[in-house]
């Protein structure tokens, strides 16, 4: 546990979620709205670049464009609709060259990425996703979600938060937090019960996100969102439902597609797990705690969405009415002080 007083955890909720909504200009356009650049799928997980970007349009991001080995650039074009493609250079195989990559993701106009979901795990690879992250002479590194292969990645480098320099959300299960705490010298049993002890999931959390000056969302039931400075936000949603291949890539293009939009990073992660519980908890009420499928919770995303817009704009209402209600109270005082006033005297 934490020696240091860490503030109470922020009890997720509508109202809670509803006042981190990005603003959604009338006269918005698609740059408005956020650009998104994907890292992800394989032959052998093409659906799940599919889903991180089609949940990414799904949460309002304006433009999402896939990058994908150029060898897999005709499969995933023929299968993407809304998202456009970016083929990211070869020295072999579906094995991309580093160098030449890199070099290609850099020239493209993006506000975040996705990195992760779906990659095919090789040392190419891994040096890619950690040139991405590393320091940047131009400039910090853009916000990124990091999941799945690029959190496995990560964990084979000792040390390896203190190459990262993009401001990331971490999105691990509990078998990849274990691995990156591994890699930075902790023991996994140090940790004890992070699947039911939601006091040792919350600390968990916490001294990561502290130790790694990131934000982490540890997934699970009563996904746990934790912040370098010690605040930390905890799910309300417990759903058996979402236990199924492919829920995790929906939730890490709703976050990319929230710090596309300008979100912070633990604004954003707070926002995409929410919006990602409640779009679970929709297909529950339809289909019960069984036989939910990944893309059942695309949908059901901007209704979520819509909905807290919908209460945030209830609280702005009657808050204004509050703040006029206010002034024409002090009006009419004033008037009525006004007729007491004596008449003035030469």
């Amino acid at each position: 546990m934490p020696s240091r007083i860490a503030p109470e955890p922020i009890l997720l909720d509508d109202a809670a979620a509803a006042a981190l909504l990005p603003p959604r200009p009338a006269r918005g356009h698609k740059g408005t709205f956020g650009k998104l650049l994907v890292i992800a799928g394989s032959v052998d997980y093409a659906g799940a670049a599919l889903l991180v970007c089609t949940a990414a349009g799904r949460a309002g991001a304006g433009l999402v464009t896939l990058a994908t080995p150029e060898s897999l650039q005709p499969l995933f074009a023929a299968k993407v609709v809304e998202a456009t493609t970016l083929a990211l250079p070869e020295d072999d195989v579906e094995e991309v060259d580093p160098e030449e990559a890199l070099a290609r993701i850099m020239d493209h106009d993006h506000d975040a990425l996705v990195v992760g979901p779906g990659l095919k795990p090789s040392l190419s690879m891994t040096e890619l996703i950690r040139d991405l992250l590393a320091p940047d002479e131009d400039g910090e590194p853009l916000p990124a979600v990091l999941d799945a292969e690029a959190l496995r990645s990560l964990a084979t480098v000792d040390g390896w938060a203190g190459e990262v320099a993009a401001r990331c959300v971490l999105t691990p299960h509990v078998g990849e937090f274990l691995r990156l705490r591994a890699a930075d010298g902790h023991d996994p049993e140090e940790h004890g019960d992070l699947v039911f002890d939601d006091a040792r999931r919350l600390a968990a959390a916490r001294d990561a996100a502290r130790e790694w000056g990131q934000v982490v969302v540890l997934k699970g039931a009563r996904t746990v969102i934790a912040d370098r400075d010690g605040r930390a936000a905890v799910s309300p949603f417990e759903n058996p439902a979402l236990a199924s291949g492919g829920t995790g890539d929906v939730l890490a293009g709703t976050i990319g597609a929230l710090l596309a939009q300008g979100l912070g990073t633990f604004e954003a992660a707070q926002l995409g797990v929410y919006l990602h519980g409640a779009a679970g908890e929709a297909v529950r009420a339809r289909l019960g705690d069984a036989g939910l499928l990944a893309s059942d919770l695309l949908p059901e995303l901007p209704l979520a969405r819509r909905r807290l817009a919908a209460l945030a704009g209830a609280a702005s209402g009657a808050a204004g009415r509050g703040r006029g209600a206010a002034g024409r109270g002090r009006g009419t005082a004033g008037r009525a002080s006004g007729a007491r006033k004596p008449p003035a005297t030469r």
